[in-house]
């Protein structure tokens, strides 16, 4: 035994052993679709991914977390890991080779090689969802996964990615959501017609964030303020409170013309300051957040 009470066990050191090049690997696409598994980097991100291990592994369900790499120095900070990890394949790694592991240039110490968590569309429409983030062909991997972020903080129900969008699995979008990819259902490659055909025989409206929607936010939760106050329908006639789809579209075109129609109301997030418009993360924030608030008071 060592002097932290772990038993004494020599730590992967050598940083170009072919077990830290496999890993490395995984900031690469195609090591990822091939073994349909992607890097964790980070104590509160790891530490998300062992919970969701450890919740699915008690309901009889398969693991999420392949293996764990962490350094000496790592776990005599955040000593709840040597619980967390138990039953996982976990071993002490030098802080060389978890360099050589990371798409990062300081990974934390600490690293899990997780499988992948995304589900099928019909497992969360027949969940009847209230609220659900849409990312059009969104491109950028932080963009993705800090409005992943904003969805769970929202309390979404999921969070969907179309076809040509940016894959989540991306080391950085994995770091982006700040461990909230493994909170929420993500679903992968959905055509948006479709989804939007499903979402309507389901009563789940459409809301489309448009910077020259005719629809204002604030004038939209000033509709259904006064409704609730009995003070009658406003002129959009729609209830913020209702089961909804915000679909949030690329970062430098929007969201296509195809995209905009299918939705019920084009709706622009107000800029009352000098900037020219919101970046994607702070308006898919602000509208996720009009949603919910209505629909926890309703």
């Amino acid at each position: 035994m060592n002097e932290t009470g772990r038993p004494q066990v020599f730590p992967l050191s050598n940083p170009r052993a072919d077990r830290v090049r496999d890993v490395a690997k995984l900031a690469g696409r195609p090591a990822r679709l091939k073994r349909e598994q992607f890097l964790v980097e980070g104590p509160q991100a790891v530490r998300e991914a062992l919970v969701l291990h450890a919740k699915r592994i008690a309901a009889g369900e398969p693991g999420v977390v392949q293996e764990v790499f962490a350094s000496e120095a790592c776990l005599d900070r955040y000593p709840e890991f040597d619980e967390l990890a138990e039953g996982t394949n976990a071993r002490l790694a030098s802080d060389e080779v978890l360099a050589a592991m990371a798409d990062t240039v300081n990974p934390q110490g600490i690293i899990a090689v997780c499988s992948f968590i995304d589900v099928s569309l019909e497992s969360v429409l027949e969940a009847s969802p209230r609220l659900i983030a849409v990312l059009c062909q969104v491109r950028d991997p932080g963009n993705a996964g800090t409005v992943l972020r904003a969805a769970d903080a929202a309390g979404a129900d999921a969070v969907v990615l179309t076809q040509s969008s940016v894959d989540v699995y991306n080391p950085k979008a994995v770091r982006s959501t700040a461990g909230s990819l493994f909170h929420l259902p993500v679903v992968l490659g959905v055509d948006v017609q479709d989804f939007a055909e499903q979402c309507r025989d389901r009563g789940i409206g459409i809301l489309a964030a448009d910077g020259y929607g005719q629809l204002n936010l604030d004038k939209l939760q000033d509709e259904n303020a006064a409704r609730r106050l009995g003070l009658g329908e406003g002129p959009s006639g729609y209830h913020l409170e209702r089961p909804t789809a915000w679909l949030f579209g690329n970062e430098a075109q929007g969201l296509s013309e195809e995209e905009l129609a299918l939705a019920d109301h084009r709706v622009a997030v107000p800029v009352y300051g000098a900037a020219e418009s919101l970046n994607l993360g702070t308006a898919a924030t602000v509208c996720l957040y009009a949603s919910a608030r209505s629909q926890q008071r309703g």
